[in-house]
Order: C-alpha cells, then sequence, then structure tokens
C-alpha cells in the first residue's frame, strides 16, 4: 500500500469534511458525496452514517477504488474493510466533531460496521 504524503494528510485531517466518490465498474466517478473523517495512528478512516444503506458506501463496495477531495487534496484512492481501529476510530470522530446525535449516528455499530481505511492508489 502507498503511504499518504505527510502533508497531504495533515490538509486532509485538519478539513471538517471529505468528498468521496466511488469509481464505477467502467472507471467513471460516481457523484461525489460529503463523509466526515479522521486519522487514527497515520492512517485515514471513513465510515457510511447510514451503515450499509449509503448509496456511496455500496459504491464503494462494489470496486473498491475511488477519488476523495478534502483539504485542498484530490487523490485517487483505494478502499479497505478495516475494524482494527475501531474503538480509537470512535474516539477520534467525538474528539473532532463533538459528542451530538451526528457523531453519536457515526459510531452507532451500523456505522462502524461500514469503516473504511483510506489509502493513496
Amino acid at each position: 500500500m502507498t503511504a499518504w504524503n505527510p502533508t497531504d494528510l495533515d490538509a486532509i485531517e485538519r478539513a471538517g469534511e471529505l468528498d468521496v466518490a466511488a469509481h464505477r465498474p467502467d472507471g467513471s466517478l460516481r457523484t461525489p458525496r460529503i463523509v466526515w473523517h479522521v486519522v487514527v495512528d497515520g492512517t485515514l478512516f471513513i465510515r457510511s452514517v447510514r451503515g450499509d444503506a449509503g448509496g456511496w458506501y455500496r459504491g464503494v463496495q462494489r470496486t473498491g477504488t475511488g477519488r476523495i477531495t478534502s483539504g485542498g487534496v484530490t487523490a485517487d484512492v483505494i478502499f479497505t474493510e478495516n475494524h482494527e481501529h475501531d474503538t480509537a476510530i470512535d474516539r477520534a470522530y467525538h474528539d473532532k466533531y463533538g459528542d451530538g446525535s451526528p457523531v453519536r449516528a457515526i459510531t452507532s455499530p451500523a456505522a462502524v460496521a461500514t469503516t473504511l481505511r483510506v489509502d493513496p492508489a
């Protein structure tokens, strides 16, 4: 796996939101959707607040690739299901976005089940 450029990862981490667009099987991109994201131990993670019912998440599941834009950085990426750091990711979401109902949703069991590691392609 390719590692993020530290400057790019820092810019992404500082941004409040991330646009994610999955590749279709023909290589074209789906419509970007805004998601919340966190960085834990130098790794970028995203989740679907709607669990596996999230349209963008279903698109990502089909191809495992796409493009993100955040903090002035645009990158083609690979999405990999990853649950090794779910507890730390939950904490990172709370630290970054607070303790309101949106964070309770993104740390719910349905959302946690959709945790994706995002790496540059």
